[in-house]
C-alpha cells in the first residue's frame, strides 16, 4: 500500500494540530500560579503620626489627617496637619499647622502649601506667621517663607515679602515690610 503524500492534506494536518494546540492552551490558562500583586500602589494612613529622623535627633514631626506615602516610603504628602512640631537643637521651637505638606523622609526636607500658620514655641512675644507657602530645608536648617507672610505679636500685625529663619543662629531674616510694629525687649 502505497500513501500519496499532497500538500493539502500536510496543511489540514497543520491547522487541525495547531487548533488542538490553542484549544489547550486557552483552557489550561488559567490553571496557573496568579501573578503577584503589584508593589507600585503607596500606603494611605489616617490619623496617625509621621515622624522624620536623622539618626537619634529628631528634625520634625506631623499630627495630620491623613497621609499618602510612596511606595518605597521615601516621598509623600500628609493633608490636614494640625500639630507640627520643628526641633531646634532637639527641642520644639516652631508649630505649624497646613492645608497640605509634601514630604521627603530620606532628607527630611518638607514643602507646606495653602493656609499655613507658623508659631513661635514659649514665645512671651506670642509671634505667629501666617502664608501659603513654608519651605524647610534641614540640611541647612533654615525655614522659608517665599510668599507674602503676616508676622504677629500680640494684637500688632506686619506684612512682609518673605521671611528666613536660620535655625544654626537663630537668626530671623524679614524682607519687604510694610506696615507700623513695635519692637519690645
Amino acid at each position: 500500500m502505497r500513501f500519496k503524500f499532497s500538500w493539502k492534506t500536510a496543511g489540514w494536518i497543520a491547522v487541525a494540530a495547531l487548533a488542538v494546540y490553542v484549544i489547550v492552551e486557552v483552557v489550561l490558562a488559567g490553571r496557573g500560579t496568579p501573578p503577584l500583586p503589584s508593589n507600585q500602589s503607596g500606603i494611605t494612613l489616617h490619623g496617625g503620626h509621621v515622624q522624620g529622623n536623622r539618626i537619634s535627633t529628631k528634625s520634625w514631626s506631623f499630627d495630620y489627617k491623613s497621609a499618602q506615602l510612596s511606595p518605597d516610603g521615601t516621598t509623600g504628602t500628609v493633608d490636614g496637619v494640625r500639630n507640627g512640631i520643628v526641633l531646634r537643637k532637639g527641642k520644639p521651637y516652631l508649630r505649624v499647622a497646613a492645608e497640605h505638606i509634601s514630604i521627603d523622609t530620606q532628607s527630611l526636607n518638607f514643602t507646606a502649601l495653602g493656609k499655613v500658620h507658623v508659631e513661635i514655641i514659649d514665645d512671651p512675644q506670642r509671634r505667629s506667621f501666617d502664608t501659603d507657602l513654608v519651605i524647610w530645608t534641614n540640611g541647612a536648617k533654615m525655614l522659608r517663607m517665599d510668599h507674602p507672610s503676616y508676622v504677629h505679636s500680640g494684637d500688632q500685625t506686619l506684612k512682609l515679602q518673605n521671611v528666613a529663619i536660620n535655625f544654626d543662629s537663630g537668626e530671623i531674616h524679614l524682607g519687604g515690610i510694610s506696615g507700623g510694629y513695635e519692637v519690645q525687649k
